[in-house]
């Protein structure tokens, strides 16, 4: 018996089993919808299990249907989305279900072809609510999936190249228990989420032990093999929180094509070489709102690493000398009181900032 025939039969003999018994609780695997499992499956990229629960329950609850998110403005879903990050997903999320309403009369697509299409969905989200939802003899191919096939066959290529992901989705496909799609894949994925981890491998409680090249040469975490990263550029970002006589402060929505787009924030923006961070403020304020501010005392600094650049943000409190605020570079603005700053919807960077307000 060839290794990959021998893998494949350990799968169905095996790790099926193994899931069974040891698939953990999760809210989205009762009640399986279509609609429960696309948004599980967005909100779980780049997030983990644990982090999404809280999230998910939240948003069932403020949207219990397909129809309910198509009905809501898109600030009230990104303020769902609130601290999940990559809000590109939320925004794209929202776009879908207003066409599944328009085009598809509220059902959500069953065939890969027609899921594909949709806003914000790839193939492996395809492949997760086509398995997962309608039965559809996919294979998914997640950071957890390539990690367990990475070690199964010793494979020895970085899986971030585009060739490589194409070989282990071959694999992956040719492992998949025809018929039993969604079993299959979750089953892989929670096997590299519980036992198949990246540093400390429990080989001994793997169901798949005894088929693994990795396993058995000793040395499961040489794989996968990944090139040495390139280093993260970091910035240095200067913001405001413009206070007026009312006790209000201003606040900037950021325009949705831009990175964080939808959200609200503290106005200001990247220091330049020569500028003190006071300087960057005051000509971010006049770029972004047309205003001259003068900038007061220092609030706090907040560090946050996004999954490209990482930033230091120094926030200083201001009041404008002169001019009056319009959205030049922002979509809109709003002044408002302490107690309402949280109506809308923050980035995690901005939401410290209201924190410490607070607790003023």
């Amino acid at each position: 018996m060839d290794h990959s025939a021998e893998i494949k039969k350990a799968v169905e003999s095996d790790l099926l089993p193994w899931f069974a018994e040891n698939r953990r609780s999760m809210p989205w695997r009762s009640n399986r919808t279509p609609y429960r499992v696309w948004i599980s499956e967005l909100m779980l990229q780049q997030t983990r299990v644990d982090q999404v629960i809280p999230y998910f329950n939240r948003f069932m609850k403020r949207f219990p249907s397909l129809k309910k998110l198509a009905e809501a403005s898109q600030e009230d879903v990104l303020k769902m989305w609130e601290g999940l990050g990559y809000y590109s997903r939320a925004r794209n999320l929202h776009k879908a279900a207003r066409i599944i309403v328009s085009d598809f009369n509220g059902r959500f697509p069953d065939t890969a072809d027609k899921i594909q299409k949709l806003p914000g969905i790839g193939s492996y989200t395809t492949a997760a609510i086509g398995s997962l939802a309608f039965n559809l003899d996919l294979a998914v191919l997640d950071g957890n999936v390539i990690r367990v096939l990475s070690r199964l066959l010793a494979y020895t290529k970085d899986p971030r190249s585009a060739a490589a992901k194409k070989e282990l989705q071959q694999w992956a496909n040719d492992l998949l228990v025809i018929g039993r799609a969604g079993d299959f894949n979750e089953s892989m994925m929670e096997l590299g989420a519980t036992v198949c981890l990246p540093k400390n491998p429990d080989c001994g409680q793997c169901p798949l032990a005894r088929v693994c090249t990795a396993n058995a040469s000793g040395r499961p975490t040489d794989y996968p093999v990944k090139a040495p990263k390139k280093k993260v550029p970091h910035i240095v970002v200067g913001a405001a929180v413009i206070t007026n006589s009312r006790g209000e402060i201003l606040i900037a929505q950021r325009r949705t094509e831009d990175m964080l787009g939808g959200l609200w924030e503290f106005p200001g923006g990247k220091q330049e070489n020569g500028e003190t961070i006071r300087q960057c403020i005051e000509r971010e304020i006049h770029e972004e709102l047309g205003v001259k501010i003068e900038t007061g005392d220092f609030l706090l600094t907040v560090n946050h690493a996004y999954s490209h650049f990482t930033m230091e943000m120094h926030t200083f409190f201001a009041k404008i000398k002169s001019g009056r605020p319009k959205p030049l570079e922002c979509q809109d603005f709003r002044w408002l009181k302490v107690k309402n700053l949280r109506d809308v919807p923050y980035s995690r960077a901005d939401l410290k900032i209201i924190d410490a307000l607070e607790t003023r």
